[in-house]
């Protein structure tokens, strides 16, 4: 068993392009075989800022799904749902909303932005201010231990380990919890009893990390749990501290050598016909200053420059800056081998993606196991959290 759990989610927007391949899943693909992961369609997310238009979120979700897999994200490897399927994040939205400050939310540097851009929206709502509560329920519930993600989203993990530390502060005292925790010492064994109380004092005296009851099997979870509270003082975590996991900014650029976004209008999608891309690249705007084929150019002012640096090895690169500067080439011949390596690393996508388009309940299954398997860990969280809150009636 991984070690580490990795959660990350996107929300539904339709066909993903290359962008979004380069940017994420790519290393998704990578995490799968290295860590356990979860990733989960962020539909509940959409409604977010999309509460007006929902008639697109539902074919958008199936789209976005068929590009995962046709990327290489493998469900034998990572669980893959829906958000809305889950209903226990819901509840512990709910539930975490009852403990979070409103100037917490408030203060999010992604609010104002977000309003900013979207000024011609109305996002004077509760769902959208709340939406990094929702955001901190999807990766708690999971108990996640790392969430991949860009500089500018590091303050919603930062928020989230504010809230878990919140709840775990006001809800982690349980009746009799030093008893439960001293009798849980003394399951360990003399020996490693002995270890954890001197790992106790140099935790709370220099920060220690607590490595030693990760090799404990004969602990329940809750003793063990129980265990990392007493280790701080304070009392059981409930609630687990996720760290972010920060990766590196996507290189892709468009067509036009903007990023690759859908609102700047530039971009190539991941499963895009072979004649379609071709015409793209070959209609790409290059230095302003090559007029005439006999003009020299420079590669460092052209957008399709920035392709050869995604795409082209080396050796490539070399010949295009020879070849360009010194008006050897005209801009197709430059653009020939972007286009061949874009339809190469398309073509197996295609690939994968048809045998799904040939079946689609097969991705109907794929997301109902998926989301079968997600239920049943936050399941385990809800019936932690509910007895802390004292809603776990008998």
């Amino acid at each position: 068993m991984f070690a580490d759990r990795v959660l990350s989610g996107m929300r539904p927007t339709g066909s993903l392009h290359l962008g979004h391949y380069h940017g994420v899943l790519k290393n998704w693909v990578k995490m799968q075989h290295e860590m356990e992961c979860l990733f989960f369609v962020a539909d509940w997310h959409a409604l977010t800022t999309h509460y007006d238009s929902p008639q697109v979120i539902e074919q958008s979700v199936w789209d976005m799904v068929i590009d995962w897999l046709a990327a290489g994200v493998d469900p034998a490897h990572a669980t893959l749902f829906i958000q809305s399927r889950v209903p226990e994040h819901a509840e512990l939205h709910l539930l975490l909303s009852m403990i979070t400050p409103l100037g917490w939310l408030e203060r999010m540097p992604t609010y104002k932005d977000q309003q900013e851009k979207l000024s011609g929206k109305d996002l004077s709502t509760y769902g959208f201010l709340g939406y990094p509560l929702l955001q901190s329920a999807d990766i708690l519930i999971y108990r996640a231990t790392q969430v991949p993600v860009g500089e500018d989203q590091v303050p919603h993990i930062e928020f989230t380990r504010e809230i878990a530390r919140r709840f775990n502060h006001i809800y982690g005292r349980e009746i009799g919890f030093e008893e439960k925790a001293e009798s849980a010492v003394k399951k360990m064994g003399n020996k490693k009893g002995r270890l954890y109380l001197d790992l106790r004092t140099r935790f709370q005296e220099q920060g220690d990390d607590e490595a030693l009851l990760d090799e404990q099997q004969n602990l329940s979870h809750g003793d063990r749990e129980r265990l990392f509270g007493y280790l701080e003082g304070s009392g059981k975590m409930i609630l687990s501290e996720p760290q972010a996991m920060l990766t590196a900014a996507s290189r892709m650029p468009g067509l036009d050598g903007q990023k690759m976004s859908k609102s700047y209008g530039n971009t190539i999608t991941m499963r895009e016909d072979e004649d379609s891309v071709s015409k793209k690249i070959r209609t790409m705007p290059t230095d302003p200053a090559r007029i005439r084929r006999t003009d020299p150019g420079t590669p460092e002012k052209c957008p399709v420059w920035q392709l050869h640096q995604v795409y082209s090895s080396d050796e490539t690169r070399a010949w295009v800056q020879t070849s360009c500067t010194s008006a050897g080439i005209g801009c197709i011949e430059c653009k020939q081998p972007v286009i061949q390596a874009v339809l190469d690393e398309q073509r197996p996508m295609r690939e994968r993606a048809q045998y799904y388009l040939d079946d689609p309940t097969l991705v109907k299954n794929i997301i109902a196991d998926g989301c079968e398997k997600a239920r049943e860990l936050a399941r385990d969280t809800m019936r932690d959290v509910r007895e802390a809150m004292g809603l776990s009636y008998s």
